[in-house]
């Protein structure tokens, strides 16, 4: 009966956590953390967003891998403060703002039409005044953040693997066992 399991395992999970692995490789991830958790922060978070992705989206057109898009974003990070900075002024705040890039640990995230597996992934991340409220986040490139993606868009920018893990099923169980599996590997970083 272990051995049942085990082979189980092996063959239904192995593979999954291969892919949700690869797709960490491959994807450039935002985290945008509000101020604090009042409704005018979270709704400010959510201004600042749009504002950046809209503003953003164009910095990756030529790009064709995520180390090209970090690249591209790093040289960006002087412009992407100013914006934020300027759409929160625009909303009558004066929080400063922080741009960063570097690696952060995400749990698994639903959407709509797609689920974003556990694990650590590159990203941009901007910190708005003191960072104390809920956070938002997507996967900033390729573009796949809520509104812009679309099936064809993920099928374009996802290998087979990568596109049938974040179509799966909400209730995989498989996705939980890739933040255990995530978290197990989290004891040694």
């Amino acid at each position: 009966m272990v051995i049942a399991l085990l082979m189980t395992f092996v063959v239904a999970v192995i593979p999954f956590i291969n892919s949700s692995k690869e797709l960490s490789e491959d994807v450039m991830r935002v985290h945008i953390l509000a101020n604090s958790d009042s409704a005018a922060d979270q709704s400010l978070k959510l201004a600042v967003r749009d504002r950046v992705l809209e503003q953003c989206s164009d910095y990756f057109e030529d790009c064709e891998n995520k180390y090209q898009a970090m690249r591209v974003t790093e040289e960006h990070l002087a412009e992407i403060e100013r914006l934020a900075e300027s759409e929160i002024r625009r909303h009558g705040f004066d929080y400063p703002v922080k741009a960063q890039v570097g690696q952060a640990y995400f749990n698994t995230r639903y959407y709509d039409k797609f689920t974003i597996p556990a694990g650590w992934y590159d990203s941009l991340r901007l910190t708005i005044g003191d960072g104390g409220g809920q956070n938002w986040w997507c996967v900033m490139y390729p573009t796949l953040c809520v509104g812009a993606a679309t099936e064809d868009t993920m099928k374009e920018e996802l290998s087979d693997g990568e596109y049938r893990v974040v179509t799966s099923d909400k209730l995989d169980f498989r996705f939980k066992l890739v933040e255990y599996w995530e978290d197990f590997l989290n004891l040694f970083r």
